[in-house]
């Protein structure tokens, strides 16, 4: 079994279709960004629900006499939301249009969004393995979380706006290329988002060219999310909503966010492996490869908390079993010469008891 074992590691390492999407699987588990990315589902889900009532508060005072065109605008950012999106259309009414209303729906969705960006702050200098030292504090923190909620409204607005278009499209005679037209363009767009979202949410020495792949990856995650992966969703929760009720629609929400967050943070392991060359990795160690030495030191150095601290990492010489157990041969033959040499010692005696038995003879 060792012997297999250590044959499907060295296959892997040797061959790069399979030793990069492991690495990014290895590091994605080292850095426990699962845990990352539920932080992230759930700083979005609690500032969704009062970013709905801004919405429809906005909407019933902006556009008080176009009733049609204000349920258009909503379906257009309930798309977001595969298979839940009905639901949430069916009782955002209940989230009210008063003055007051939009008081507390502006406070709790900075809340939330605030939340969101410090998370994604978190996940970013934790994955790219920051030390803590070259991590912004107060108030440049604040400052980073303030743009990244800009940027992310400016990317649901963006998105929502192109969904109406293409919802709009469907009912003229250019319909099927201008709707591809507009999911390119939107690509393109959610792109350039991401990019800068990453590079603002990211501190230290990490570039935009570092920086690139995972805004690529996870713009394309997020497109196929809005066709695809709504299915996935709908067979985890098919009868949720029969079952739970408004709990069903709560277990929507964060299933959504949850593998959201998950499959951006993949994106963006990816880009790391990819730019430090972090593959191969050993999947049953020792022995460890050189990149897995250099992602355990870089976690050793991440929680440098100060500048003048110097953290440094050495690793012992790594031996198996066999060479140990081989190594013990030579020290049990090392005692047959030892016991050859009392025999010298013990001939040694006899020219004494001879010399003693002709002075017996001379008396």
């Amino acid at each position: 079994m060792k012997r297999f074992i250590t044959s499907v590691d060295a296959f892997q390492q040797r061959h790069r279709a399979l030793a990069f999407p492991i690495a990014v699987w290895h590091k994605f588990s080292d850095d426990q960004a699962g845990s990352l990315a539920a932080l992230l589902a759930y700083y979005a889900f609690l500032s969704t629900f009062p970013l709905l009532l801004v919405l429809v508060t906005v909407l019933g005072m902006v556009l008080s006499g176009n009733p049609q065109l204000q349920k258009d605008v909503l379906n257009s950012a309930l798309t977001e939301f595969p298979v839940i999106g009905d639901q949430l259309r069916a009782n955002v009414h209940s989230l009210g249009r008063s003055g007051f209303g939009l008081a507390v729906g502006l406070v709790l969705t900075f809340v939330g969004a605030r939340g969101v960006a410090n998370a994604m702050q978190n996940a970013m200098n934790t994955v790219w393995g920051i030390p803590r030292h070259e991590r912004p504090s107060f108030p440049g923190s604040w400052l980073r979380s303030f743009a990244l909620i800009a940027i992310i409204g400016l990317g649901v607005v963006v998105t929502s706006g192109l969904s109406g278009i293409a919802s709009w499209s469907g009912h003229t005679e250019f319909g099927g290329g201008l709707r591809f037209l507009i999911v390119a363009v939107s690509l393109v767009l959610n792109i350039l988002l991401f990019w800068l979202g990453l590079r603002t949410a990211t501190s230290g020495n990490v570039t935009w060219r570092d920086l690139i792949l995972g805004a690529i990856l996870s713009a394309i995650v997020w497109q196929v999310l809005q066709y695809v992966g709504g299915y996935v969703v709908a067979h985890s929760l098919r009868h949720a909503s029969e079952l739970y009720g408004t709990f069903g629609l709560v277990l929507g929400l964060l299933s959504w966010f949850a593998l959201q967050a998950q499959l951006t943070l993949y994106a963006v392991e990816a880009d790391v492996v990819r730019s430090r060359r972090l593959w191969p990795r050993s999947l049953f160690p020792p022995p460890l490869t050189e990149q897995d030495r250099e992602v355990l030191r870089s976690y050793a150095e991440a929680e440098q908390r100060r500048p003048e601290i110097r953290v440094e990492t050495h690793f012992e010489p790594e031996q198996d079993t066999e060479p140990h157990e081989q190594a013990e041969e030579p020290h049990e033959q090392d005692v047959e010469p030892h016991e050859q040499d009392v025999e010298p010692h013990e001939q040694d005696v006899e020219p004494h008891e001879q010399d003693h038995g002709e002075g017996r003879r001379d008396e």
